[in-house]
């Protein structure tokens, strides 16, 4: 008997689920290869660009630094060279004691702490009301505040200095502070308005259900949340008073005992030389400080920029 059709050999076969055929990745081009190469070392490449720029800005300080340790016939002779041939502290000695930079520094140390510590309440308070209080004509008072930015300082100085005279206080650095504090500082009462500004509005309606008041508020809450702009703001001011010149110029020709650092450099210009190698140990001298301040507070300084910004 034959196989009928519904035999196994007689059935066609069953067709499976089909495989995908493997697509073979399509050959990379020259341009994408570049692109992946520079995607991947640009960084580095932006480095070999900015170190040369970097020691380029430098390099004035690095001279003065290495002219400090000259002597003033190798610095006027030595041309672009930045390592003394014989070292000497001799420089320092003279800018110390001749030139009385002694003195100055501590003169300038006071002068530049008060004037801190005044425009920290100034623009802490003021930043305070315009940030977060009801305070009529705001927009008013902060474009006027703005406005003056653009007045030149040397415009100001002759009222101010006959305001200070009349008060009896030009006979002194407490009438150097004042002037140097007195003016506003707008760009320091706005990091603090932002900052203030960008506060969460729960903490200070937590601290009036405590039954804190509007100062209290801002002196327990608000002030020790600000540390970042108070850091930021220490550093703008510090540096600003420490190298002023015109200010103290102005209220110290009276008493030359009163001078500051940045008016005490000229006691190394005489009537008909300069003692270049004693200047530069003055600015060496008086650039110290700053660069350990700065260093202790880079860190609030960069978060309070942040802060006030993204506020």
């Amino acid at each position: 008997m034959t196989a009928t059709g519904n035999s196994p050999r007689s059935r066609p076969a069953e067709a499976g689920p089909t495989q995908p055929a493997a697509v073979a990745p399509p050959p990379r081009s020259v341009a994408d290869s570049t692109t992946r190469w520079w995607a991947r070392h640009r960084i580095n490449l932006w480095h070999l660009l900015l170190v040369p720029l970097c020691a380029l800005w430098v390099y004035p300080f690095v001279w003065v630094v290495s002219a400090s340790f000259k002597s003033q016939r190798e610095m006027l002779l030595g041309g672009l060279s930045i390592i003394p041939d014989k070292p000497t502290l001799d420089n320092f000695v003279r800018a110390w004691n001749v030139a009385r930079f002694g003195e100055y520094t501590i003169n300038t140390v006071t002068f530049s702490v008060a004037v801190v510590i005044l425009v920290l309440l100034v623009s802490a308070t003021a930043g305070y009301a315009l940030g977060r209080g009801n305070v009529p004509g705001r927009k008013v008072i902060v474009g006027v505040l703005v406005a003056t930015m653009f007045i030149p300082h040397g415009y100001t100085i002759i009222p101010v200095f006959e305001l200070i005279t009349s008060l009896g206080l030009s006979k002194g650095l407490i009438g150097a502070v004042l002037a140097q504090a007195g003016p506003t500082h707008v760009i320091q009462i706005l990091l603090f308005m932002g900052y203030f500004a960008g506060i969460p509005q729960e903490l200070e309606d937590a601290a009036q259900i405590d039954g804190a008041g509007f100062w209290r508020t801002f002196w327990s809450v608000m002030l020790p949340l600000s540390r970042p702009v108070l850091g930021s703001v220490t550093l703008f001011v510090f540096i600003s008073a420490w190298n002023a010149f015109f200010v103290p110029l102005v209220f110290t020709l009276g008493d030359t005992r009163l001078r500051t650092l940045g008016v005490g450099m000229y006691s190394f210009y005489g009537q008909y030389t300069t003692d270049w190698t004693g200047l530069a140990a003055g600015a060496f001298i008086s650039l110290i400080p700053i660069i350990i301040v700065f260093v202790c507070l880079q860190k609030t300084f960069v978060e309070g920029l942040a802060g006030a910004v993204k506020s």
